[in-house]
């Protein structure tokens, strides 16, 4: 019987392994980048460790820095897919206790009230929810740029 998975993060890694994540964009030297859910900002991704760790601290000083350097080549790729002025960057983990870094591109357009507010005031359960149809596109130009990046 297989060790039961303690976070949605673990699950999530262990269904990229396989190749069996609708959300999976791509492989990256020190996990997974993939698509948010919901869109609370258009591009909205996540990095998971892999393999996973409780936090950043956990790792050795050359998995740490494969992984903020994997971070920035995602917010990279994002910032040129998305036209976004910035991307924040959030490792939180108090809730899935298991590294993963949030990648919110922020842009101009957003509502004024918004606008300068962390992301996680923004009212979530009216985002797009992610759909394969819907957001192929996007994942397959941030994949691409990724690509581009490392190039």
């Amino acid at each position: 019987m297989a060790p039961a998975m303690p976070t949605a993060i673990h699950r999530q890694v262990a269904a990229c392994q396989t190749g069996d994540f609708p959300r999976l964009i791509t492989r990256m030297d020190s996990g997974w980048a993939i698509l948010g859910d919901p869109q609370v900002v258009h591009g909205y991704c996540l990095l998971l460790a892999d393999p996973v760790v409780p936090h950043l601290n956990a790792m050795d000083a050359g998995h740490r820095q494969r992984f903020l350097a994997d971070m920035t080549t995602l917010g990279d790729a994002i910032l040129k897919v998305t036209g976004a002025v910035r991307v924040n960057y959030e490792m939180l983990g108090n809730l899935e206790p298991a590294l993963h870094a949030h990648l919110f591109p922020r842009n101009d357009q957003e509502p004024e009230a918004t606008r300068t507010a962390p992301i996680w005031l923004h009212d979530w359960g009216a985002t797009p929810k992610f759909t394969p149809g819907e957001h192929a596109s996007l994942i397959d130009a941030i994949r691409l740029a990724i690509a581009k990046g490392k190039a």
